[in-house]
């Protein structure tokens, strides 16, 4: 009898053992799904290839804003590979691209922008590849500042059609997070695209800013009262993420940062854009952790 209560004990013992790895692993299954989804990362870098960028028009001492550009990409690219080396070969499928809106003139820099699109997946990634990201990154869109700066014609950005016509396509992808990262002064201007609905406009300008007086102590009651902003684009966006870097403000009003940042803020929020930041031009060392951390999704 004692030997048949012993038995006994052993087999309900071996049955607790195996239900339980059985949901343990059941768990980890689950799990690994979920994560993969939310880690395979779509990044989009939107370039305003306007006179902002110009060392004749907009010189700065302590550092060029183009050169503060490329140290804003190459923070980028850093975080999109320390992203990639976090994960197993196998989990890796993520993409990083560069746009223009409208497309320059020089088939070159087209050229150029089209060897910046990486499409990383278990078929292609490796070490050497890991690590030549970075260094390719930097000398490419070196190539295109450059380019742009030596030939003098700046195209400017349309960045409201851009978000209006291309960037649901472009740069949303289903089961990815999708970040997109605008390098921009916060003033948005191009001849193409040039609407107006009562206060709402597809523009702001220094000149705009001062003419419609929001450039006094009154300038948020103005704008909440009669409506000023961006025109609200056709869809709404509840699935990118949009960092904008390099808003430059006049520095002969005041309250020309808090106009920029509000008509931003105002337009991310109305199109539904799941998370934003928008940040000033600052160098890029002071900047270099703020990217990342939006990037790679730390608070």
């Amino acid at each position: 009898m004692k030997n048949s209560l012993n038995l006994m004990a052993i087999f309900l013992l071996l049955i607790s053992i195996i239900s339980c790895k059985q949901e343990s692993d059941k768990g980890e299954k689950d799990t690994s799904s979920k994560n993969t989804v939310s880690e395979n990362y779509n990044i989009s870098i939107l370039l305003d290839l306007s006179d902002r960028i110009s060392l004749e028009k907009n010189p700065n001492p302590t550092m060029e804003y183009f050169q503060r550009d490329l140290g804003y990409i190459k923070s980028v690219s850093e975080a999109f590979t320390q992203h990639l080396k976090s994960k197993r070969i196998r989990q890796i499928d993520d993409k990083m691209q560069l746009f223009f809106n409208p497309e320059p003139l020089d088939p070159e820099i087209n050229t150029t922008a089209k060897n910046l699109r990486i499409v990383m997946d278990k078929n292609n990634a490796s070490k050497n590849l890991l690590n030549s990201i970075n260094t390719n990154y930097t000398a490419q869109t070196s190539k295109i500042y450059n380019s742009a700066i030596k030939d003098n014609h700046f195209i400017g950005s349309d960045i409201w059609n851009f978000l209006d016509t291309k960037v649901k396509d472009q740069c949303i992808k289903n089961e990815y997070r999708n970040i997109l990262i605008v390098l921009t002064d916060g003033y948005m201007y191009h001849e193409n695209t040039v609407i107006a609905e009562g206060n709402r406009t597809t523009y702001i300008t220094p000149e705009f800013i001062r003419k419609n007086k929001l450039n006094t102590k009154d300038w948020d009651k103005k704008l909440h009262e009669q409506d000023y902003g961006f025109i609200k684009i056709g869809e709404s966006l509840p699935n990118l993420e949009i960092l904008v870097l390099g808003i430059n403000p006049g520095k002969n009003n005041p309250y020309e940062e808090k106009v920029l940042k509000a008509y931003w803020t105002k337009w991310f929020t109305e199109m539904k854009v799941n998370r934003f930041e928008i940040k000033n031009a600052d160098l890029p060392s002071n900047m270099d952790q703020i990217i990342k951390n939006f990037i790679l999704n730390k608070s």
